[in-house]
């Protein structure tokens, strides 16, 4: 094992702690629910940005390139002044969801360049204008536009004009577990030296100010001249954060300026924003000169030559400074040592990645594979939110019979308080849990232990609803997100068991008792005609529909959902794969696993319904959903959409390990499909056997699957050359259109950003990429190769005359996918579009942003920008595509990750 594995092993087994220090602050706490105490729930509103700066945060922190401990008692991040801003830059400036043109966006450049999965080494950068920041003007030229405008962003502003600005590296490395060297590099890209202020800062988060008998925690100056803050904490102990190259710390209190918010009193002269009043206003008085406080900033005041750089080093640790040392070269906290260790974590960064990243890609490849995980774990974040507490204070107590309405009024059993992975710090700094599931696809390649804790803690009591129902975010934890939690699960204990040659078992047993509750829950909450055809409203997909699909229709009625009956299809798929797994080992799981391939083909059969009433329409090969009226008729909304892949996805092949082990079990299956022909008719042939004696559970029998796939591979249609469109561009000159009393409802392609405010507005699934989806296509591409091989082949695109495999198929459109980030032969990115700073500067041009889609034609980035979590999934379908060769699969029935853990 290399260093950083052995450090992943002592954090597995308990021996030392190297995960107690990371990234865990948020990029955005203001304008969150968990700070909203509103009575009109707009959490944009009652703490804004502009707030930020002098209120305290309840329940997290947030900052520019930050750590903290696991539980975020003691945080640390930088603050910068140009000499021009109107505010010190602590936080990361975006537009609300009402500023927006295009919902909620962050107006900042900045990149997770590295991070090992212990975060032993760390790499950050923050682009800061030499110039002073426009504020004002990115929110009055963004409230000018409209939906079908561009977003103006900071690059727009002109601020980057001449190259203005410093590029700010920050780098973490631990020397030991409880011992972070700290070391911030300043270049000056600009033609002429530019002063800069830099201002490392330590502080504590506030947990004294809400009530309870809470002890208060203290920073202090050590001694007279030192610089070193002494770091008290009644919960953590004891820390030190020693400063190099400056003897200016400033102190203040983590406290809200009432006086300049509320026109309040302030109980202290010292509160949140003093150290801002002292740097951007001069007011002396605003720092305790008594050096003490709960919040603190070394001060360094710099000018950096044109092209050349300054760095700063800090470190904190539980080691007091040697007061009077006699050779602080070697022995002091920044003698060679600090060097040394910083120079060893980069290479065993390197080291580490060499054996993650396959032997086949080359250095582009490496490159946004590398970034694309560094991005997933820079994006973790101590998530807190006691919502029964919250309630309370929002006066919704549960058992109060007087209580008023509140969001997530029925989620009062919540308490949160982990490390989560977040979609985005900044644009949803808030866990999702369909969102979660895919994180664990990319984040298992470098941490599987990370991986299986995620899955676990969206079904721990204190998350899952007691009903069952899994919490989708904290804007509404009653939504219904996609039931892909069990694929997760199994496909995580899949990998586990390959990597250590033995299953987790103790946890997939647990898992699958808790899947169960969720099962149950969605047949009992989201069939609501018992005909085995599932709703859920927008499931995810927010636009995606005719209507709003979680809203009551305008026609009355129901839809049943092709999108959530499939995905119940997959449910019942993945548990009974985790039920056969189990059963290997323990017998009395046979009858559950049986269990599940009854309810399994009575939803496949219910989707496949011929008729007017069904979701299959038999004319277009395609699948919709059904509106279901109240006078009894129904009708297929004809938009084809994601909605009508995602049957496809619904297919997993079996190998037969656990009837051969369980005769009287085959027997049983057997007997339930021989005795129901129709449903062999309907779906694919359960009993036709396959490659090596494979069989198939999907929806879509042979004849289907080639007309779908003609769909979907077609590029007027779902084929763009960056994957898969979540809407057809047929709708581009021919939208669907539904006509309710006098009021049209409409689909149409629109590649980009959404023209609507629906969900907010910040997001589009009417023909944007969408990694997500696209994975889930591929993973059954390949499940339909195991099972149909080398002789079932399709036009690829449709009407080419080119013929391909299915893994062929899946190749070609993970290369697609993958030429998002990559450079062109022209050396261009697609995902920057026409950024030309970000295609041709040598500064700029290899930085990698995973945004939360791309544009259905020309694969440019949308919506957010830095959203890794599902995105970086690239990571693992590059990573499959490099290490897995085609007959791997035909043999094994598996990809190379979990290749050995499926029975030959």
């Amino acid at each position: 094992m290399n260093a950083e594995q052995i450090r992943l092993d002592e954090a597995h087994t308990h021996r030392t702690p190297w995960k107690k220090w990371g990234p865990y602050l948020s990029e955005r706490q203001w304008g969150t629910v968990r700070e909203d105490c509103s009575d009109d729930g707009n959490a944009w509103e009652y703490f804004s940005h502009d707030q930020a700066r002098s209120r305290a945060y309840r329940w997290g922190e947030d900052g520019l390139a930050g750590v903290s401990d696991d539980k975020q008692l003691v945080c640390f991040a930088l603050a910068l002044w140009n000499g021009k801003d109107p505010i010190l830059k602590e936080r990361l400036f975006g537009l609300t969801n009402s500023q927006g043109n295009h919902g909620e966006d962050v107006k900042e450049y900045y990149f997770y360049l590295d991070s090992t999965p212990t975060h032993s080494y760390m790499k950050y950068l923050y682009k800061y204008p030499q110039v002073a920041y426009p504020y004002g003007d990115l929110i009055e030229k963004n409230r000018q536009r409209g939906r079908h405008d561009f977003e103006y962003e900071l690059i727009d502003t002109g601020v980057f004009n001449d190259d203005r600005y410093f590029d700010v590296f920050v780098e973490y490395g631990k020397a030991s577990a409880e011992d972070l060297l700290i070391e911030i590099t300043v270049y000056n890209r600009g033609p002429e030296a530019a002063e800069l202020h830099v201002l490392p800062t330590v502080w504590f988060r506030n947990i004294w100010s809400w009530g309870g008998e809470v002890s208060r925690p203290e920073l202090h100056q050590i001694g007279d001249g030192t610089s070193a803050v002494s770091i008290s904490h009644p919960d953590l102990g004891q820390r030190y954060l020693h400063v190099e190259g400056t003897n200016t710390l400033l102190f203040t209190e983590n406290d809200t300026n009432n006086a300049r918010l509320f026109q309040g009193t302030n109980q202290s002269a010292y509160v949140k924003d003093g150290i801002n009043e002292y740097i951007v206003h001069g007011k002396s008085e605003a720092v305790n000169p008594a050096k003490q406080g709960t919040k603190a900033s070394a001060h360094y005041r710099m000018t950096v030559p044109t092209a050349a750089s300054h760095t700063v080093r800090l470190r904190l640790n539980e080691t007091p400074p040697a007061i009077g040392s006699a050779n602080k070269r070697t022995r002091g906290p920044f003698g060679a040592d600090f060097a040394a260790s910083m120079d060893e974590r980069r290479r065993e960064a390197d080291e580490f990645f060499a054996t993650v990243v396959a032997d086949g890609l080359d250095g582009d490849q490496a490159r946004v594979m590398r970034q694309a995980l560094a991005g997933m774990l820079w994006t973790k974040q101590f998530f807190h939110y006691d919502v029964n507490k919250w309630l309370k204070e929002h006066g919704s107590d549960p058992f109060t019979p007087s209580r008023r309405a509140s969001r997530n009024d029925h989620w009062h059993h919540m308490y949160n308080a982990d490390i989560i992975s977040m979609p985005d710090k900044w644009e949803y700094p808030w866990y999702a849990a369909w969102d979660l599931a895919f994180h664990v696809l990319a984040l298992t390649m470098v941490d599987p232990d990370f991986g299986k804790q995620q899955l676990d803690l969206m079904l721990r009591a204190r998350y899952m609803h007691p009903n069952g129902q899994i919490p989708a975010y904290e804007w509404n934890f009653g939504d219904v997100n996609p039931p892909v939690h069990a694929w997760a699960t199994i496909f995580t204990y899949r990998l586990d068991k390959a990597a250590k040659g033995v299953g987790d078992e103790e946890w997939l047993q647990s898992s699958f008792q808790k899947l169960l509750l969720n099962f149950t829950w969605w047949v009992n909450r989201k069939d609501r005609s018992d005909r085995n055809a599932f709703e859920g409203g927008f499931l995810g997909l927010d636009n995606i529909g005719v209507f709003d699909r979680s809203a009551p229709l305008p026609t009355g009625g129901y839809l049943e959902q092709a999108d959530g009956t499939a995905w119940m299809v997959l449910f019942c798929e993945n548990m009974f794969e985790i039920a056969v797994e189990l059963a290997l080992s323990n017998p009395q799981y046979a009858d559950m696993a049986l269990k599940f391939v009854e309810h399994f083909y009575w939803i496949a059969t219910a989707m496949t319904h011929v008729g007017d009433a069904g979701m299959w329409d038999e004319e277009d090969g395609f699948f919709y959903d059904v509106l279901r009226l109240p006078d009894g008729r129904a009708q297929r909304l004809k938009v084809r959409s994601m909605v009508g892949l995602l049957p496809l996805c619904a297919a997993t092949m079996f190998q037969g390990k656990m009837t051969a082990k369980y005769p009287e079990v085959r027997d049983r299956i057997n007997s339930f499909f021989e005795t129901r022909a129709e449903i062999r008719t309907a779906i694919h042939d359960p009993l036709k056997l396959g490659v090596a004696g494979r069989q198939l559970a999907s929806i879509l029998d042979e004849r289907k699957l080639r007309r779908v796939l003609a769909v979907m591979l077609d590029e007027e249609e779902f084929l763009s050359q960056h994957g898969i469109r979540s809407l057809s561009r047929y709708h581009a000159e021919h939208p669907f259109t539904f006509r309710v009393g006098d009021q049209d409802y409409g689909v149409g392609y629109l590649p980009g950003e959404s023209d609507s405010g629906m969900f907010g507005g910040n997001s589009n699934w009417r023909g944007p990429i969408w990694l997500p989806v696209n994975g889930l296509i591929i993973r059954a591409l390949l499940q339909y190769y195991a099972y149909f091989g080398e002789d079932f082949k399709v036009e690829c695109p449709t009407r080419s005359g080119q013929l391909m495999t299915l893994y062929q198929v899946a190749e070609e459109i993970t290369g697609r996918l993958s030429g998002i980030f990559l450079r062109d032969t022209e050396g261009r990115r697609p995902l920057y579009g026409g950024t030309e700073k970000f295609q041709s500067d040598s500064h700029w041009r290899d930085l990698i942003l995973f945004y939360e889609y791309f544009h259905g034609d020309n694969g440019a980035g949308l919506g957010a920008s830095h959203q890794t979590g599902w995105t970086g999934i690239i990571a693992r379908l590059m990573d499959l595509f490099a290490t897995t060769a085609p007959q791997q699969v035909l043999e094994t029935g598996r990809l190379a990750a979990t290749a050995d853990v499926e029975p030959r």
